[in-house]
């Protein structure tokens, strides 16, 4: 039997949650996982300030307490309420932001952050120095869409893809980071659009979750 994952968008959106489960697609059919995907019911529509973050961080242990899983994932790249959880549960939780910096940081010598909303960036570089990988950050730039404006693809991809290029070009980016867990469904036409390795936060969580199942943990479900 598979290990079950259990990843949670922490905002109500369900197009978010879609999108997130499209992105994971292709990394999911070969790892041996089942995967459910769900999102906050009472949370706000998308997770964009700091009050968001600290609003889920409780509702989020909440909901991981209530479900029954061998292992748990933040879905937003905020990870909001990571230490909290990991404090409070017995099986291993993963957030997105942290899975990607840490597959970033071995796939070129510098990476940069796409972020959605420029008040996103300081809680990032709080990770990113916490993480102590500061020094592989080439630069963190925001979209200014917001998490709405990510879901129309004719508005979002040349935005992503314009702010990748100033990463890449001006700032000295070898690797992108997606700061967003719904921006997964882009990567393909990214890395083409671009010519360097694009890292889905969701697929990063997933990934790392499996082989810490696989190598660490027995199975909580059955």
């Amino acid at each position: 039997m598979a290990y079950k994952l259990y990843i949670l968008n922490p905002n109500s959106s369900a197009a978010t949650t879609s999108a997130m489960q499209r992105g994971a697609a292709n990394v999911l059919e070969k790892l041996d996982v089942d995967v459910v995907f769900d999102e906050l019911q009472d949370g706000p529509p998308g997770i964009e300030t700091q009050a968001h973050v600290e609003a889920v961080a409780f509702p989020v242990l909440s909901r991981f307490q209530s479900v029954e899983a061998d292992a748990y994932v933040i879905g937003c790249f905020s990870d909001p309420g990571l230490a909290l959880c990991r404090s409070e549960l017995s099986r291993p939780v993963f957030g997105i932001a942290e899975a990607a910096y840490l597959e970033a940081s071995t796939l070129g010598s510098k990476f940069g952050v796409i972020s959605i909303v420029g008040a996103s960036i300081p809680r990032h570089l709080r990770q990113i120095r916490i993480l102590g990988l500061q020094g592989s950050l080439a630069g963190d730039r925001s979209l200014d869409l917001g998490v709405k404006g990510l879901e129309d693809p004719e508005i979002a991809l040349p935005r992503i893809i314009e702010i990748g290029k100033q990463l890449r070009d001006v700032d000295g980016a070898s690797v992108l980071v997606l700061g967003c867990a719904s921006m997964g469904v882009y990567r393909p036409r990214i890395e083409a659009a671009l010519g360097i390795p694009v890292v889905d936060p969701v697929q990063a969580a997933i990934v790392r979750a499996h082989n810490a199942l696989i190598l660490n943990y027995p199975k909580a479900t059955q």
